[in-house]
């Protein structure tokens, strides 16, 4: 039987096998609080050590000696990271010992290996801030060496490829560039040779690295695209021009796949837009031709050409910067252009799909981002506003039949919006919505609080205090109409902890002025991602877009 049988919630996080092939090691979460619990497999006989080693993150990397795996031990309480440890296979995990402490609450901590597998790599991540330690996975006692100290708006990620580190750094480019740092002396910036140069309209958000090319998930013109930048003989970029991984429709989004090898010109992707769905390609970068893998199906009758999918830019009211649709605007993480078979039967009955792609995101690289947080985190939600009356002005909808959805941050974004722009929303869908935020950004024993100060500063602050208090939905609340809404939370939410909602719920049904429906579901066996299984989260769809199709009188 599988290891979900018989559970309400199970969700399989890393799971790594060990250079030799003989183990697995793996992290489960029972109830969906992200406190994973890691176990190992014996490959050849396919025992399985039931003796877990409990409240850890998702993280885990072999040593090459078969027997060492690294992990990351979380906190009981604020559930961050803290505590990298070392684990021998057969060993009492009690004893374990600790690699490395992360003493700046401000930090995710992370472990990784390297695609070369010579090295196993520690992550420091903050919002602004980053700091990546590396060991020889040949080396018996794995001893750490800092690649570069953290400095204060400094971002890097690094990776290895020959002689070299690759790395991602904002240093003195603010949309990132690539530099490579030779292995015996990464940390002397004035000796590393740029890759690929900074560009004001082009963000590189990730790359990954080959023998004979790097290939680059890049957002240019507001999408996430994919470009290729050739290497030469010697390891460097030789003069060769980057290009693009070529679309053959105005709104995609491409992301780099799996490509484990290093000596390969064939670079797995995958292609979704609105109306195509998910798609794996092989690229041949020596011909040039793709190679169509697997595309997920849909159920029932699908024509795409049924379908049309536009890429607009509205002018925001401020009139500082073009704006794209999106629904979430934070984090600097970007909304794409996805498909979802789930959202065809709206379309059928008449319903246009939108996404505002407002500031707080990414996809116009780092200042769009940074023009949606800390102190300018009301531009997300005018910016939403925005493009809901720009759509309406235009006739792509009905000014009478506008509904918001975000969940999260995204949550916290339709919240807002339902306190500043109620009157243009027939109905808002929050789920697991960020609501309290002073309440919460106030106490440093929730999870994920100290390290969001970066986010969206620190009320201890006097002026962010009073900037997080001038939008939190939950303070906000008012004697006025509000839309239609259903909320939505997790029991065992870890990000967004189930009160917040459920409190938020309470002082809409005491001051509102409407009867319009205000209904709040709590998923008991589920945290926040929502139910586990294959096909449990179409339940969740069903809910909301019931809701939508009961607010508009829509039976069949």
């Amino acid at each position: 039987m599988g290891r979900a049988a018989g559970r309400e919630f199970y969700q399989l996080g890393a799971a790594e096998v060990s250079p030799n092939g003989e183990w697995l090691a793996f992290c489960e979460d029972f109830v969906g609080r992200r406190q994973y619990e890691l176990r190992f497999r014996n490959l050849r006989t396919r025992e399985v050590f039931e003796n877990p080693i409990s409240n850890v993150e998702s993280d885990l990397a072999w040593a090459n000696d078969n027997a060492t795996l690294l992990y990351v031990e979380k906190d009981p309480d604020t559930l961050l990271g803290l505590y990298v440890k070392k684990h021998t296979l057969g060993a009492d995990p009690a004893l374990d010992p600790v690699v490395f402490t992360q003493v700046d609450t401000s930090f995710y901590t992370g472990v990784v290996k390297s695609k070369s597998e010579r090295y196993i790599f520690i992550s420091m991540e903050s919002t602004v801030s980053s700091e990546w330690r590396y060991a020889d996975t040949r080396d018996p006692a794995l001893e750490f060496k800092v690649f570069l100290p953290y400095e204060r708006d400094h971002e890097y990620q690094i990776e290895h490829l020959g002689e070299h580190f690759i790395v991602r750094t904002n240093w003195r480019a603010s949309n990132f560039r690539l530099m490579r740092a030779t292995v015996g002396a990464p940390g002397e910036r004035s000796s590393w040779q740029e890759l690929v140069a900074h560009r004001e309209d082009t963000f590189i958000q990730d790359f990954d690295v080959f023998e004979r090319f790097i290939a680059l998930s890049v957002r240019s013109g507001g999408l996430q695209k994919i470009s290729i930048q050739p290497l030469g003989p010697r390891g460097d970029a030789a003069g060769a021009p980057q290009f693009f991984v070529a679309s053959d429709e105005p709104a995609y989004s491409m992301a780099l796949g799996m490509n484990p090898r290093l000596d390969t010109d064939v670079l797995r992707y995958s292609y979704s837009s609105l109306t195509t769905p998910t798609t794996v390609y092989d690229y041949d970068l020596r011909s040039g031709a793709r190679q169509l893998l697997k595309r997920d199906p849909v159920l029932g009758p699908f024509d795409p050409a049924s379908y049309r999918t536009e890429y607009l830019w509205v002018p925001a009211r401020d009139g500082s910067a073009p704006l794209l649709q999106y629904g979430y605007g934070a984090y600097g993480l970007s909304m794409d252009p996805y498909f979802s078979s789930a959202r065809l039967c709206l379309l059928d009955r008449g319903f246009v799909f939108a996404i505002a792609h407002v500031r707080g995101g990414q996809e116009l690289g780092r200042a769009w981002y940074d023009d949606g947080r800390l102190l300018h985190k009301k531009n997300s939600f005018e910016d939403f506003i925005d493009v809901t009356r720009h759509l309406a002005s235009l006739g792509y909808a009905d000014r009478t039949k506008v509904f918001a959805m975000g969940g999260s941050a995204g949550g916290l974004l339709v919240a807002a919006v339902a306190n500043m722009g109620s009157q243009d929303y027939r109905g808002i869908v929050a789920q697991v919505p960020f609501v309290d935020v002073v309440t919460t950004m106030l106490d440093e024993s929730i999870p994920l609080t100290t390290n969001e100060f970066d986010e969206w500063g620190n009320p201890n602050d006097r002026k962010f205090y009073d900037y997080l208090l001038s939008y939190s939905p939950y303070d906000n609340v008012s004697a006025q109409r509000y839309p239609a809404m259903l909320v939505t939370c997790g029991l065992w939410d870890s990000q967004v902890q189930y009160y917040e909602p459920v409190k938020w719920v309470a002082k809409l049904r005491r001051y509102r002025t409407d009867d319009n429906l205000l209904l709040l579901h709590v998923e008991m066996e589920a945290g926040h991602g929502g139910k586990s299984g294959r096909f449990e989260r179409h339940q969740e769809t069903a809910m909301e877009y019931a809701f939508l199709l009961m607010e508009l009188g829509i039976t069949e």
